[in-house]
């Protein structure tokens, strides 16, 4: 059995493409260690104290727009897939 890559304890998560909160950071909320293919990369993303908006029965208006203004924002981003902080911040926060 191969040897556990380093990225993934220095990040301190679970596993690749598995998203974990980081309290303790002074910038960025959340940490992955994303992997497509072969190609491997740490991600921060999401600014620390701010929540995001995810889907959720009898949410607000104003929450449903919050959502879909982020996503319009940042869809051509989201779109690049795994290798993106958006990509992330959208799956984890929206």
């Amino acid at each position: 059995m191969a040897a556990k890559d380093s990225r993934l304890a220095r990040a301190g998560v679970s596993g690749y493409n598995k998203p974990k909160r980081t309290p303790d950071h002074p910038t960025k909320s959340h940490v992955v260690v994303a992997k497509s293919g072969d190609q491997v990369k740490t991600i921060r993303f999401g600014q620390q104290g701010v929540s995001g908006s995810p889907k959720r029965e009898g949410e607000s208006k104003a929450d449903k727009a919050r959502r879909e203004s982020f996503k319009a924002r940042h869809g051509e981003n989201i779109a690049k897939g795994k290798m993106s902080a958006a990509y992330w911040a959208d799956k984890a926060k929206w």
